[in-house]
């Protein structure tokens, strides 16, 4: 498990979902199944549920009649927990970050450090690659990508160039994008851009912004009045869909009030400020570094307006 992900604040997470053993939860990025297992030493006659697209994740499914994997992305859990009568849950658990085994395994793609093919998949039965983004998308929709989800000044000036390239030599793996790109690179913040290049590609080749927002967008009927949601998210744009949803009670960000004027917050946040790693975690763990967790509590927007 440790070879293939080493979860990230790992007593945190288990804090904050705060397991009665006869629960129900949800762990709906399995990976190598170190949060899974650490939820499961915490049962009794509870049941666990588990997602994970990824089919390298199933060599480590978990021998527990306790346990179920399922092999689907997390933007389809409500109907997959609904099929396996498992609503509401007493708890969910996300750690949107990519797995160590996906960032270590060059033929994946996912890693600046390897020569590779430009693949970036975390489903690999997904017809999009990133050598396809690369070769296809037009400059417009290349800025865009670059612009949103990378966060980079230089998005339009990084379309065109690709646009130029491309039409001399089609860009097909890891070091053909290295070659293309570090000249238009900041001095001194060449691996920065080129991590944010990747990001970038990789949110576009899995649509991780879509699906983290129907996901988010399911948990007010997922979980149960008194459950937890427990998130660690690795970029802005994640922890701010999870901020908007705790903080409004919904992804859009705007505060919904029922006839009455009463507002409708379906979810209280337990830490007014994003959790991070401890000193000796992120001297352990690099991938600690960027994750900020995030932990809040079903409760019934009524009781709390009484209250």
């Amino acid at each position: 498990m440790t070879d293939y992900h080493k979860p990230v604040m790992l007593n945190e997470c288990l804090e904050g979902l705060n397991i009665k053993p006869e629960g129900t939860y949800v762990d709906v990025t399995f990976g190598g199944g170190g949060h899974s297992k650490e939820i499961l030493k915490r049962l009794t006659t509870g049941k666990l549920y588990a997602f994970d697209q990824d089919a390298d994740a199933a060599a480590n499914n978990i021998n527990d009649n306790r346990f179920m994997l399922i092999q689907q992305n997390f933007r389809f859990a409500r109907n997959f927990l609904k099929y396996h009568n498992a609503l509401p849950v007493d708890g969910i658990l996300a750690d949107l970050g990519v797995s160590s085994h996906q960032f270590d395994t060059p033929e994946r793609g996912f890693s600046t450090r390897f020569e590779g093919p430009l693949d970036m998949r975390m489903d690999t039965t997904s017809p999009l690659t990133a050598a396809f983004i690369l070769n296809t998308y037009s400059p417009d929709q290349l800025k865009k990508i670059f612009a949103e989800y990378g966060d980079l000044k230089e998005a339009w000036k990084l379309a065109k160039t690709i646009e130029e390239k491309r039409a001399q030599k089609e860009i097909k793996t890891t070091e053909d994008l290295k070659k293309l790109v570090m000249p238009l690179a900041p001095r001194g913040k060449e691996n920065k851009f080129l991590a944010k290049i990747y990001q970038a590609l990789r949110i576009e080749v899995n649509k991780e912004t879509e699906a983290l927002e129907e996901f988010l967008s399911q948990c007010t009927d997922i979980i149960r009045e008194g459950g937890r949601l427990v998130v660690m998210s690795y970029h802005s744009l994640e922890d701010g869909l999870v901020k908007k949803l705790i903080k409004k009670g919904n992804i859009e960000g705007e505060l919904e009030k029922d006839f009455f004027g009463n507002q409708q917050l379906p979810f209280r946040a337990l830490n007014s400020k994003p959790i991070t790693a401890s000193e000796r975690e992120l001297a352990e763990n690099s991938r600690s570094r960027s994750a900020v967790l995030r932990i809040a509590e079903r409760v019934n927007p009524l009781k709390r307006e009484v209250a």
